[in-house]
């Protein structure tokens, strides 16, 4: 009977990409495994076994060099690339080895094989139970048995993983090799650059041999544990529970600090350990993750950036008519000055326009031209304005000035220490704190935002309003994120109050990075005495993305749909709570619409939300921000799915162990509501 070794690899690894040509002294990971499998006696032939990605060119050609033969299947079917190496190879046996294996013993696998041929089993292996070192699994089975497996099956997960089926369907005779020791804890395999880490090491230590048994490498660990610390906290087989995304994560977290660009989308702050993390497409109010999982997005959609939903059609081919007609040039684009127009027409107070990409540079633009109108350094702010050192200087000597306003012990680490004393924090509604601090510390600005959780009390926007004019202090209101969501502009509309100058973002481009600092004539001018500028604040897809945007809001009033919406969803939550027995309060604007429980474990229960509610297709948490595609019926089955899980928050708040039914850890509270 033929024996014929598969050997499973692609380049295209989600956790560490391109490991098995990854040099090991000069020599690719790929060809000291099957060096080290060649030495078997039981195996007649050993073939690669890779996708029809281009990206493994090199590692075909490199195998191929090398004498080995290969197959080309599917990226995701795994299993029909066994069966095409089985027939082209007349294999009666096949034996499978991963590409992520530099280590495999050819004594254990000529003895696996050997049991397999003894005991008359469709499928063998070490590793049902695991006893031996995470990378020296081995499974052997009967071509026969995988045909029919092939034949029965239909999950893609069975046709991925190849032999699950032969497992657990309870249809075949299975055998199983395991060692006097259970040493499954250690790990010798190579999934991520950690472990790679470790066997580059063990290979060094061994050189120039390459013939080491997996004894050899015991001893080694047993003396020297050290060599193989780098690796020991990854869990053993994680990458058969985990989707791309997740992988990708981890991967990301190597190479970028943080993980990702924005606190606010850490796969931590939902679901640590269990979040899909990345999106292959969106659109409407559905998102599609990296395995093709279809969610409907009753989260945080973009950050609030998408008001009309994703990928709307106008908007989207607003921006490709501009690609076609050219993004960027040496001469400016005259979206900016129609943009600009616009802007000014909605807000008669304002006279003059400035535009950026993102909120922090909005915020960051505004304190300068402000500073630059009055000569006045210091600012008053309350709410949360952005990352950049003009703001975190509010935490020199002391961390808890920002705790209200969004960032909890943040520690603002490299601002410059000679900005201490120049940003001064208030709370809203708090007016006497205000005029406390205006009269202590000539402040020459005050930023605000208009609304977040909670409206003015007591005329509080129209005493802000007179106090800056009478001290002739510059007035910015920050509407990065309340912006054309309650009125077709700036919340202060509602209020009647008019600032000296106003910044808009998330909602203006539906989703394309675009962000307005407008304001009177007199503060504006004031640009031209210091140096404001930036190359990509002169490209063509945000103000084109803007203009479409806000012609479709004006046709379809698009911030009552979303705001209506909003308090519908509210009035869910509290229907739900009530019938639970559960307190919760409300917060945020209606189209930003967010609740707390009353609860000393209200962060574990927003996790059990979000698990629970991603296994029915829902990326839900405690709070929703609404877009024009969040229809009544969406809605209605957001609601019926939501409410087993309250029902379960109702057993934990009744001496449930709510940590019990957590798959992960709690999520991170790093952004603190604003009372």
């Amino acid at each position: 009977m033929k024996v014929v070794a598969v050997v499973q690899a692609r380049m295209g690894s989600t956790r560490l990409p391109n490991k098995v040509m990854k040099p090991i002294g000069g020599i690719p990971m790929i060809e000291l495994l099957l060096s080290r499998l060649s030495r078997s006696t039981e195996v007649h032939q050993i073939v690669l076994a890779t996708s029809v990605d281009r990206r493994n060119k090199p590692l075909v050609e490199h195998v191929r060099m090398l004498g080995y033969s290969s197959t080309e299947g599917s990226e995701n079917d795994v299993m029909d690339r066994y069966v095409q190496a089985a027939q082209t190879n007349n294999a009666d046996i096949l034996v499978r080895i991963t590409g992520d294996c530099p280590l495999v013993d050819p004594d254990l696998v000529d003895g696996c094989i050997r049991q397999f041929k003894a005991t008359g089993v469709d499928y063998l292996t070490n590793t049902n139970p695991p006893t031996y070192p995470d990378g020296m699994d081995i499974e052997v089975f009967a071509y026969k048995a995988l045909q029919r497996a092939q034949k029965e099956t239909c999950r893609s997960y069975d046709r991925e993983h190849v032999t699950p089926y032969l497992r657990e369907s309870g249809r075949f005779i299975l055998g199983s090799v395991q060692h006097n020791k259970d040493l499954s804890a250690l790990r010798w395999t190579v999934d991520e650059p950690a472990d790679f880490v470790v066997v580059e090491k063990v290979f060094s230590y061994f050189h120039p041999r390459i013939d080491f048994g997996w004894d050899e490498v015991l001893k080694l660990q047993e003396e020297q544990p050290d060599m193989f610390s780098p690796n020991e906290k990854i869990i053993r087989n994680e990458g058969a529970t985990m989707g791309t995304g997740q992988k990708l994560w981890k991967r990301a977290k190597q190479v970028i600090p943080g993980g990702n660009m924005l606190l606010s989308k850490r796969a931590e702050m939902f679901l640590p350990d269990q979040w899909p993390t990345y999106f292959s497409k969106a659109k409407g109010c559905k998102v599609w993750d990296l395995d093709g999982n279809e969610y409907i997005d009753m989260s945080i959609m973009g950050i609030g950036t998408n008001t009309l939903g994703y990928g709307h059609a106008e908007v989207d081919d607003a921006v490709r008519s501009t690609i076609d007609a050219g993004n960027m040039s040496t001469f400016n684009c005259p979206e900016e000055v129609y943009l600009a127009e616009k802007l000014v027409e909605l807000h008669p107070w304002a006279d003059m326009v400035r535009f950026a990409r993102t909120g922090g540079e909005a915020n960051a633009v505004a304190i300068r031209i402000a500073r630059a109108a009055t000569g006045k350094d210091n600012v008053a702010i309350c709410g949360y304005h952005g990352w950049h050192d003009w703001y975190l200087s509010a935490n020199l000597g002391d961390d808890k000035n920002l705790a209200g306003h969004l960032l909890p012990g943040l520690e603002p680490n490299g601002v410059p220490q000679n900005l201490r004393g120049t940003v001064f924090p208030f709370n809203y509604n708090n007016y006497e704190e205000l005029d406390a601090l205006v009269n202590a510390h000539d402040i020459g600005v005050i930023k605000m935002e208009v609304v977040r959780n909670m409206g003015p009390e007591d005329n509080f926007l129209h005493k802000v309003r007179k106090l800056a004019t009478d001290k002739g202090i510059v007035l910015i209101f920050d509407e990065c994120t309340s912006g054309f969501r309650e009125t077709f502009g700036g919340l202060h509309k509602k209020y009647g109050v008019e600032p000296d100058m106003a910044m808009f973002g998330k909602a203006l481009g539906n989703g394309y990075a675009i962000t307005a600092i407008i304001g009177k004539r007199s503060v504006m001018e004031a640009a031209q005495s210091t140096f404001i500028s930036s190359t990509f604040w002169t490209e063509r897809i945000g103000p084109a993305a803007a203009l479409k945007t806000l012609e479709v809001m004006d046709r379809l009033k698009s911030w009552e749909r979303i705001t209506s919406t909003g308090l519908n969803i509210r009035q869910g939550w509290q229907t739900l709570a009530d019938k639970h027995g559960l307190t919760i309060d409300h917060w945020g604007l209606p189209s930003l619409t967010g609740f707390t429980l009353h609860s000393s474990a209200s962060l574990a229960y927003k996790t059990l939300i979000t698990q629970e509610m991603l296994a029915k297709g829902y990326l839900a948490g405690n709070s929703v921000y609404v877009c024009i595609d969040h229809t009544p019926e969406v809605v209605v089955g957001f609601f019926e799915a939501m409410d087993p899980v309250f029902g379960l928050i109702r057993e934990c708040e009744d001496g449930r162990d709510v940590m019990s039914l957590l798959n992960g850890p709690v999520c991170h509270g790093g952004f603190k509501r604003l009372n």
